[in-house]
């Protein structure tokens, strides 16, 4: 059943992305219509019908797809929008409530996670975003067809850095695979002594700091890093592997805080929000970003 959700929620995904390609195809403005409507149409391909078509054709697929993010002419089209009066109107009437749309897409996916754990959080993720598309239009009272106007706007301001995270994951899986955690493991024993416990543990967590910043992912940092130096250096001697599994991923996401490469966090605000400095939010979080990953080698020290 799970399975059969989460193709529904890609499918749907899928079509509004083909969706934005053809209105971008039809777009007498647009600057880059063919590549953008190339991008779009192949990324809503892969996310909607994916699962059927064959790996040689996908690979294909991927390659054409990218070729216009390369050269960039993936553009922001025509967007009709609100205007910015009736934005600043709807805030100051909605006050904090405008924030029950958002907190509305995490409680669902929380309570998906507890009580039906076998459908899991990323369905809840799908069903409240769902949920909150609703209550959205409820609040407003603006016609349905604005989720998709407004989509289409937001999903275009982050533009080709949407699919970052995909690729970084797939990475992590072939950086496994291919047994970089080995070659991690190897040169790591060099540098730790034998049973030293609190050396292994710092080198761990500032090697998941530095190799999400390289990954711009702590999913895909965590099975490298903890094969290749986790296991051996640290588990190994019987500390306890949830609590170093749990402080290790979240010393990835002190990573996440310094790179460029974790899109969704660092650059999508910039193209949201329209910043001056690409690297504004980055700046901001570098302090906090330290001090945390000194906290969770403590944690760990003290707690595993």
């Amino acid at each position: 059943m799970k399975a059969n959700i989460l193709e529904f929620m890609y499918i749907i995904c899928g079509l509004i992305c083909i969706y934005i390609g053809f209105v971008s195809l039809n777009d007498k403005k647009h600057k880059a219509k063919i590549g953008t409507a190339i991008f779009w149409i192949g990324l809503g391909v892969l996310m909607a019908f994916g699962k059927w078509i064959p790996s040689l054709y996908a690979g294909i697929i991927i390659v054409i797809t990218t070729l216009p993010a390369m050269f960039g002419k993936v553009k922001v089209g025509t967007n009709k929008t609100t205007s910015i009066e009736h934005r600043k109107a709807m805030a100051n009437k909605l006050g904090f409530f405008i924030f029950i749309p958002a907190f509305t897409i995490g409680i669902t996916a929380l309570l998906f996670a507890v009580i039906a754990p076998k459908l899991g959080a990323l369905v809840g993720l799908g069903v409240g975003t769902l949920i909150s598309a609703i209550i959205i239009l409820l609040m407003s009272k603006d016609k349905p067809t604005v989720v998709l106007s407004e989509g289409k706007r937001l999903l275009e301001a982050v533009g080709p850095l949407s699919i970052l995270p995909i690729l970084l994951a797939s990475l992590g899986k072939i950086f496994t695979e291919a047994g970089v955690g080995e070659v991690i493991a190897s040169g790591v024993s060099k540098i730790i002594p034998q049973g030293n416990i609190t050396v292994a543990i710092i080198v761990y967590c500032v090697s998941m700091a530095l190799f999400t910043m390289i990954m711009g992912n702590a999913f895909a940092a965590f099975s490298v890093i903890t094969v290749g130096i986790g296991i051996p250096f640290i588990l190994k001697f019987g500390l306890n592997p949830n609590i170093v599994g749990i402080l290790g991923l979240t010393s990835g996401y002190c990573g996440t805080l310094l790179t460029p490469m974790a899109a969704n966090f660092n650059i999508v605000p910039v193209a949201v929000l329209e910043m001056n400095d690409k690297y504004g939010v980055i700046k901001k979080q570098a302090l906090i970003a330290f001090c945390m990953l000194i906290i969770q080698i403590l944690l760990i020290n003290f707690l595993a």
